[in-house]
């Protein structure tokens, strides 16, 4: 099996027999970046299974089965959760696929968690859901504008190498604490540390074992090498989680039964077939938000937005392109405006769709685990999405449990880059350490790289590195500074 760190031997990699196999591998580089058609195909099936839980989380979001179990706007309406799954099946499917046939990168895209989280508790208390979606396209005009200008591919080559190394290993650290989180592994305590192991210190959920147990199989099976261990892995986790299902009748997570399932059931609900409702696209209201709360308020949450998205999505761009071995020297990668155009424009079309504003997955470190290293997985992982439309049920049959194995095996993986940063310099240690440490302690990889960018600029100009520092450091630290204190600046200027 080929892992993230493996350096790929080009010339062992000859184009697969056959005319089809090779008109593939011309049009995506196959063989040229040192992969196979086979590792493609297993990569974007991995990524798929890996993020197919978002079909299932977004609609539970934003959405709901009526006005008492969904987050309402200010006019008291809410988003129906069956066309909220159609729509992010459908867009995260539109912009995969565009994804790999235009930036040919093994990125999958799909409705951002932060973003939709914001939008629920947050945006849809000051305006309605339709006007909500109009300041998510406006989010993703500018970052799209950003992108074609070049400014966000300046920015991106302003960074660091000890910084961009920072950003992998965060991220690491950050998708292995959701997979810790999400499988139960780590909960929170009502007093004492702010987290711990299981309950009271000790696993006790048959869930979580089976976490434990797929960690271990796809970790074991990594190890010997073997060709499509993860997704491997994945199989054989769910067969076990199917059986203890059927065996011990655990049932879903809720206050009743803490020890339950998280998110998904491994077991087939309902019809497996089911016509997707697309009832929600264009259904956005692009400047009634600045009717509604004025202009100030309504460009404050835009920029909220625009900041979060923007170097979210950055920052998870180059760990996924680091690690797939796709980046240069200065950290650049194939196709990078293309990437940050497409990346944009994928804000824009969950805000025409209502599915959130979608963005690069982190999910997809899975895939590249597998080998995927081009965009013919990207359009695997987005033809599979078209199905979760229509077979919705078939989805859900792989547990967050399994999913989250996936996640701290590639998480372990993303780690090694920690061998880039310059630990010897504290100038570069500290910024590089806050980065990293951020992301998963504030579950987040936007406030990660503005810890990082700030400290710096201020620790490298104080110990007389002035010169080391872009001038485009400065303003995005600044812009930084203006973002963590949103808040206080809101309420000084309204």
């Amino acid at each position: 099996m080929t892992t993230l760190s493996d350096k790929h031997d080009v010339a062992t990699s000859a184009p697969e027999n056959g005319g089809g196999k090779k008109l593939l591998d011309s049009l995506f580089s196959i063989s040229q970046r040192g992969s196979t058609l086979s590792r493609e195909v297993r990569g974007g099936l991995v990524t798929f299974f890996t993020m197919a839980y978002i079909v299932i989380l977004n609609p539970l979001i934003i959405g709901g089965f009526s006005p008492e179990a969904a987050p309402v706007d200010v006019a008291g309406n809410y988003l129906p959760a069956a066309s909220v799954g159609a729509m992010t099946s459908l867009t995260a499917a539109v912009m995969t696929i565009l994804f790999g046939l235009i930036a040919n990168l093994p990125f999958a895209l799909a409705a951002g968690l932060g973003m939709n989280s914001f939008l629920a508790v947050s945006v849809v208390q000051e305006v309605t859901w339709p006007e909500a979606m109009g300041l998510v396209v406006i989010n993703g005009v500018l970052i799209v504008l950003f992108g074609m200008t070049g400014i966000r591919t300046a920015i991106f080559r302003a960074i660091p190498k000890d910084l961009k190394a920072a950003i992998t290993v965060g991220i690491g650290l950050f998708i292995t604490f959701i997979g810790f989180v999400d499988s139960g592994f780590v909960t929170r305590t009502e007093a004492g540390p702010p987290v711990q192991l299981g309950e009271s210190g000790s696993i006790v959920s048959i869930p979580t074992m089976i976490f434990v147990l797929g960690l271990l199989i796809m970790g074991a099976l990594v190890a010997r090498g073997v060709q499509g261990g993860i997704l491997i892995g994945i199989v054989i986790s769910t067969v076990l989680a199917v059986i203890a299902e059927q065996v011990f009748k655990i049932g879903p997570s809720s206050v009743a039964n803490p020890h339950g399932w998280h998110l998904n059931m491994p077991v087939l609900q309902g019809n497996i077939v089911s016509l997707p409702d697309l009832s929600l696209a264009g259904q956005f209201d692009l400047f009634g938000s600045f009717s509604r709360i004025g202009v100030l308020a309504a460009t404050m949450l835009v920029f909220t937005l625009v900041f979060t998205n923007f170097f979210d999505a950055m920052g998870t761009m180059t760990g996924l392109a680091k690690n797939a071995g796709l980046s240069n020297k200065d950290g650049t990668f194939p196709r990078l405006k293309a990437a940050f155009v497409i990346e944009g424009l994928s804000a824009v079309a969950g805000g025409v769709g209502s599915s959130s504003s979608n963005t690069v997955y982190v999910d997809s470190a899975a895939g590249i685990g597998e080998g995927a290293r081009t965009g013919l997985a990207s359009i695997i992982t987005g033809l599979l999405f078209i199905g979760s439309m229509f077979f919705t049920p078939l989805t859900s049959v792989v547990p967050m449990e399994v999913a989250a194995a996936a996640l701290v095996l590639v998480g372990t993986m993303m780690c090694a880059q920690i061998r880039e940063i310059n630990f010897k310099r504290f100038s570069s240690a500290m910024p590089a350490f806050l980065t990293l440490i951020t992301m998963p302690l504030t579950y987040s990889i936007a406030n990660g790289i503005g810890a990082g960018f700030i400290a710096w600029v201020v620790v490298n100009t104080a110990a007389g590195r002035h010169k080391k520092v872009h001038p485009l450091m400065w303003i995005v630290a600044v812009g930084f500074l203006i973002y963590f204190a949103r808040g206080p600046v809101a309420l000084l200027l309204g």
